[in-house]
């Protein structure tokens, strides 16, 4: 049988009941056997570095992943000098998983304007399926510039697009209350907010 397995990259700074959410709705849209988490060392669309250390935000993460049996995390990302590249590791899971297995990529709705941006892009698109997350009750991507990257990868993007669950949570938010003390309940797995509060992250 085909293996069918869903990567889904990110900061996770830190990991919250948002991003399991969506993986989770990923994994049944998909019929996937697996999501693996891939926290990034340092994005390169973003200008910051993330705010907790890469060995806490693997902790978060896997602390997150314990409560699914779907759930797994890699740090093959923060093993890696240098920014994240997406196709570097898309290929190493190819690698490893064999050609036949069947390889998605979530992104949010958000990044997808700047993919014609991205590290040899077109490679990516033909070594996996990229599936832009729509978050449910908000306006569809634009997709309009996709184009450039070749009408049948553009088409086989807008084919990709999931219509998630309208969870209204972000990381920066969580930053942000922790380090005036304000309430994250309902934000964030209880085991990832104890690891917070023991190690003092955020504050």
């Amino acid at each position: 049988m085909r293996h069918r397995v869903v990567l889904f990259g990110g900061t996770f700074d830190p990991v919250h009941l948002g991003h399991t959410a969506v993986a989770a709705f990923a994994a049944e849209r998909l019929d996937a056997d697996k999501v693996v988490f891939v926290p990034a060392r340092r994005s390169p669309h973003k200008r910051e570095n993330p705010v907790a250390s890469g060995e806490d935000r693997l902790a978060m993460l896997r602390l997150a992943a314990a409560d699914c049996n779907r759930f797994e995390v890699s740090d093959c990302e923060l093993r890696r000098e240098g920014p994240s590249y997406t196709l570097d590791t898309v290929l190493g899971f190819r690698r490893r998983l064999g050609s036949d297995a069947k390889l998605y990529w979530l992104i949010g709705a958000d990044m997808a304007r700047d993919l014609p941006k991205w590290h040899r892009v077109s490679e990516l698109l033909d070594a996996c399926t990229l599936c832009i997350m729509r978050r449910g009750g908000y306006p569809p991507p634009e997709l309009e510039g996709l184009e450039s990257l070749g009408t049948a990868r553009a088409a086989r993007l807008r084919e990709s697009v999931l219509e998630t669950p309208p969870v209204d949570i972000s990381s920066s938010e969580i930053r942000r209350r922790l380090a005036t003390g304000e309430d994250v309940t309902g934000l964030l797995s209880p085991k990832v907010l104890d690891y917070i509060e023991k190690n003092g992250l955020y504050a």
